[in-house]
């Protein structure tokens, strides 16, 4: 059985996008920070991903290791991620490009299969995709990046829950800029 790891950044206050969906408070990542999410890519066999964090996720890293200025880890985390297999729930779009799918149909019954294979971890991308797997008991392990900024409303790192959900404490670490990122496993 494969791992489900939902990581992102977010905000002190518990949202990955500010109202409009502004996720300018969340970067750029110090060299640090970007260095921990590039060993977190690369340990990843499988992403899943929601259709706005899809759409903003390849609006850039197709070609990020072609953007002028580009740093190893950068043009590493680009190869990484155009590699890695891919699969976008969506209801909205009609079709995705390079290596990645589209799922339009129940996405706890596609995410729970894939999860029942045999493979490496996987990470799930996009609070509202989350908060279905959450809510289906599906997540083990959360990386929580949270950055010192409170936005005061947007989308919830965490969606509304049917119940509690008790986890475990695996690591804590404190990158500059005061972002800490905390890791918990599901606790089963």
């Amino acid at each position: 059985m494969r791992k489900l790891i939902y990581a992102m950044n977010l905000t002190l206050d518990g949202y990955v996008a500010a109202p409009g969906d502004d996720i300018g408070w969340s970067g750029p990542p110090s060299p640090e920070l970007f260095q921990w999410w590039l060993e977190h890519e690369e340990a990843n066999s499988l992403s899943l991903y929601g259709r706005k964090l899809w759409e903003t996720m390849n609006s850039y890293w197709p070609t990020g290791d072609q953007q002028p200025g580009a740093t190893p880890a950068q043009i590493a985390f680009a190869r990484n991620w155009r590699e890695t297999p891919k699969v976008v729930f969506s209801s909205t779009i009609d079709k995705v490009e390079g290596n990645a799918r589209l799922v339009t149909a129940d996405a706890t019954a596609e995410i729970t299969r894939l999860r029942a294979e045999d493979g490496g971890p996987m990470t799930i991308g996009g609070a509202t995709l989350a908060g279905a797997a959450i809510r289906a008991g599906l997540i083990d392990e959360y990386a929580i990046v949270a950055h010192p900024v409170m936005v005061g409303g947007g989308t919830p790192f965490f969606a509304a829950l049917d119940g509690w959900v008790e986890l475990d404490l695996l690591e804590t670490r404190t990158f500059p800029g005061g972002v800490v990122l905390t890791r918990y496993r599901t606790r089963r």
